[in-house]
């Protein structure tokens, strides 16, 4: 194991069995993502899963140049290579940073050797792969019936779960792919929200203001998904206990 490496700061190591945790650590290895860096490809292998500390990535889903749009946000609560653990080597979607920071990760091979080998890592990883089906499923519910402002919303709480403080450093383009819209859409909600005291929107950064008003506007299209994952994991934010 890199000497580097702790389960301190990935919420799923942390809270997953000693005995699952003792199968990978001597496998697991500390990697700096930079923004933009890819941790899957649609329709390629999946090379390696890494376990987020820091930074935020998106799954995106795609059909062709310029017609994309984020499906699913992965944070230090969660993982990339869920394929790996419903039995695919394939990557359904692209996965990438969207915000700089930091992993612990495992190759394909020891990975898939430890699913093999644990009675009870793969049901316990399950469990996060089926969050993050839930989080789809309100994506695709908020991307259909709600409005861009509180799509908006949804999107800086999620960001809000994952980040330290309450600052987010996102671009307009970036903002534009996630919410799959075009970028003078991303600046009319962001001036609704600010409008509304509810953040302070500046090139590149994004602060929270009144989250709870956020929530509001979010309009019940925030909460079911985190709501199972602190079911099923534990506290969705929290990386102890």
């Amino acid at each position: 194991m890199d000497q580097s490496v702790s389960k301190e700061k990935s919420g799923l190591l942390r809270r997953m069995n000693p005995a699952d945790f003792a199968l990978l650590a001597p496998h697991l290895h500390h990697r700096v993502l930079d923004l933009k860096v890819p941790l899957e490809m649609a329709g390629e292998p999946i090379k390696s899963v890494c376990f987020l500390e820091s930074g935020l990535a998106s799954v995106v889903a795609r059909n062709r140049p310029g017609m994309d749009t984020e499906v699913g946000i992965i944070g230090h609560e969660g993982m990339s290579g869920t394929a790996l653990v419903m039995g695919a080597d394939w990557a359904p979607h692209d996965c990438y940073m969207q915000m700089p920071g930091e992993a612990v990760c495992i190759d394909l091979e020891p990975f898939k050797a430890a699913l093999q080998k644990s009675p009870t890592l793969r049901a316990f990883l399950l469990r996060y792969a089926h969050y993050l089906h839930s989080q789809t499923k309100s994506t695709a519910l908020s991307n259909a019936r709600a409005k861009l402002e509180d799509r908006l919303a949804r999107w800086l709480l999620m960001c809000d779960d994952r980040v330290v403080g309450d600052q987010i450093l996102i671009t307009h383009e970036f903002l534009s792919v996630m919410l799959g819209v075009r970028r003078p859409g991303v600046t009319i909600g962001l001036q609704i929200l600010e409008g509304r005291g509810l953040i302070r929107s500046r090139r590149g950064e994004i602060v929270i203001r009144d989250r709870d008003g956020l929530i509001a506007v979010a309009d019940g299209f925030y909460g079911q998904a985190e709501a199972e994952y602190d079911r099923l994991l534990g506290k969705l934010g929290a990386v102890s206990g």
